[in-house]
């Protein structure tokens, strides 16, 4: 089923030319996987007051959102098929004034992350049980504002929150970020390790966390392939906001049927 996301990535970014195919093709799985078995909300009403918060700090994986949303029925045929068009509201970065669903305005690195922590903190003042995930790319965690947050996260003890991170390998082409288990655990948040593409172990991950208002907030490291089900996009960094051409594109179609 996967697959078919990533397919509609593929078709929207070479149609609009615009986009990070691989970036995409590493957390769409988690994204659905957040959409389809832990997330409360509500598409015919985005602004549910009981709705969890799902926040995209790694806003340039934005296609995936897309797709994932438009999957459960926040978006449209219309709106994915005007993707970073003029008419329509789906551009390279998501918009929280105009795309339903998108929690945050994100897209520079380290901003998203921030964001999510304020909405535990509000909403935990407010004794209100809305849980809060956010998605960080692990080259993100070379961001200060990252840190600073985690730091604040567990101070303020918000077990409400729990971040995701993309170890796609991302970081390790330009400025390594290891032992990133041992630095979430130096800054107080309880850490678990999977693979991300892995639906069993997404299951065990999500299924056995605490959500409670106070405690030390999660992270979740999720190994994942950058440009994963495409032998000639994984791993490589030319591809990261590459175009297909038309060519390309029917040889991602026939790697994803």
């Amino acid at each position: 089923m996967t697959n078919q996301l990533r397919k509609k990535i593929a078709q929207i970014v070479a149609q609009a030319k615009e986009g990070h195919i691989p970036s995409s093709f590493s957390i769409v799985d988690i994204i659905d996987y957040l959409y389809s078995e832990v997330l409360h909300f509500d598409a015919k009403n985005p602004k549910w007051d009981k709705r969890d918060y799902f926040v995209l700090s790694k806003g340039h994986g934005a296609a995936a959102l897309y797709v994932v949303l438009h999957k459960n029925k926040f978006l449209t045929d219309q709106d994915l098929e005007q993707y970073s068009q003029t008419a329509g509201i789906l551009g390279g970065h998501p918009d929280t004034t105009c795309v339903p669903g998108a929690e945050a305005s994100t897209g520079s690195l380290g901003h998203g992350f921030p964001m999510a922590a304020g909405l535990a903190l509000g909403l935990r003042i407010q004794n209100k049980e809305n849980r809060i995930f956010s998605l960080l790319g692990d080259g993100e965690c070379n961001e200060g504002t990252i840190w600073e947050t985690a730091l604040v996260a567990a101070r303020q003890q918000l077990g409400n929150l729990t971040a995701i991170i993309d170890l796609n390998g991302s970081a390790a082409q330009i400025l390594p970020v290891d032992p990133l288990a041992e630095k979430w655990e130096a800054f107080g948040w309880k850490v678990l390790v999977i693979d991300g593409h892995d639906r069993d172990e997404l299951n065990r991950a999500f299924g056995g966390l605490n959500y409670s208002f106070r405690g030390n907030p999660k992270v979740i490291i999720a190994k994942t392939v950058k440009g994963k089900g495409v032998s000639f996009i994984e791993g490589h960094g030319k591809w990261h906001h590459r175009i297909p051409s038309s060519d390309e594109l029917e040889q991602i179609y026939a790697e994803l049927a």
